[in-house]
């Protein structure tokens, strides 16, 4: 089974679970498959469940594997849910990659929410699943709150600065089985996991 994505975050966040159920899977560089352009046309779409679906479908044929992608973001809301769908590329800054984008991203957050008196956030991930005609989405939420200071080095993306309602620390300051218990992506991928168990691959 292929994992279809380029953030070495996820990848370590994700390897586990498959690992865990004894699914073996491969992710992009394994497969031998180049990063090119058309990669970034793939995330168009107002919803998490038709870019991860966008993606899924793009790798498995490019592939010739059942394929598992996901798409995920942040939505705030004293933002009206931004940056959701566009929560990697919110900053505009395609020069940057890695933590200097996770940096220049949480840089704007910090300056869009300044003197806003809702905090509250949650996390959204759609979890996809393509194999020939067979597709299948599941979602996962997780809610909490941004903070105006960042904690904890760990996770990626906005972490630092999310509070987590259950674990009550950030994801920044959540280890990775910690965040693995609550996150939007682990109970998207659980949840998907669950159905390809259930009726089988």
């Amino acid at each position: 089974m292929l994992l279809a994505t380029r953030s070495e975050g996820k990848l370590r966040e994700l390897r586990p679970l498959f690992a865990a159920r004894g699914l073996a899977i491969v992710d992009l560089t394994d497969a031998g498959i180049a990063e090119s352009d058309a990669e970034d046309a793939l995330e168009i779409y107002s919803t998490f469940e038709e870019n991860a679906l966008a993606k899924a479908r793009y790798f498995a044929r490019l592939s010739g594997r059942a394929t598992v992608a996901d798409d995920s973001g942040l939505a705030v809301n004293a933002l009206d849910g931004r940056p959701g769908v566009m929560s990697k590329r919110w900053s505009g800054r395609t020069d940057l990659k890695g933590q200097a984008l996770d940096d220049e991203n949480n840089r704007l957050l910090l300056e869009a929410m300044r003197g806003a008196q809702d905090r509250g956030a949650h996390y959204v991930c759609a979890a996809a699943f393509v194999d020939g005609d067979r597709e299948i989405v599941c979602r996962g939420e997780v809610h909490g709150a941004i903070v105006e200071d960042a904690r904890g080095s760990g996770g990626f993306g906005y972490d630092p600065y999310f509070y987590s309602a259950e674990l009550r620390k950030t994801f920044g300051d959540a280890t990775r089985e910690e965040k693995e218990t609550v996150s939007h992506r682990a109970r998207a991928f659980v949840a998907l996991l669950t159905e390809l168990a259930e009726f089988g691959p």
